[in-house]
């Protein structure tokens, strides 16, 4: 499961690193320009990430249950990050979430909801996924 799962990791970031390119050229023409390099630098930085666990995920001891649990917790929270802030940019939200970079922009009381939903969730995800990555590198540490 280690091997499938560290090339799925990479895959799948260097997905999310061209999707944060493509944001990139588009977020000028976006409600929230401001909001659209947001969302390409989570992205960039969701992609790095999951490239970087990729390459040491071998030091990763996890049961297989847990092993997919984390890596779909990962994608989930990194993808969702790119696109809640995407969402943002195009809608014009996140004033009340996210008031450094989308400063007074607000959309309809769904839209604001959605993105605020999604931000809640993506963060849960990344801390539970991060502890797993931690306790199965304590695992592999131990083992070897």
């Amino acid at each position: 499961m280690t091997e499938r799962t560290a090339r799925d990791l990479a895959l799948l970031g260097a997905a999310l690193v061209l999707l944060g390119l493509l944001t990139r050229l588009a977020s000028g023409g976006m409600a929230n320009p401001r909001m659209g390099l947001s969302s390409h630098l989570a992205a960039m930085m969701g992609g790095t990430l999951l490239l970087a666990l990729a390459a040491v995920w071998h030091w990763v001891r996890l049961s297989p249950g847990l092993d997919r649990l984390t890596f779909w917790l990962l994608v989930y929270a990194n993808f969702a990050n790119w696109a809640a802030t995407l969402l943002a940019a195009i809608w014009g939200a996140g004033a009340t979430s996210m008031p450094i970079a989308a400063g007074t922009s607000r959309a309809a009381g769904w839209q604001e909801g959605l993105v605020m939903a999604l931000l809640i969730s993506l963060s849960l995800a990344m801390i539970a996924a991060l502890a797993l990555v931690i306790k199965g590198l304590l695992a592999g540490r131990k083992a070897g």
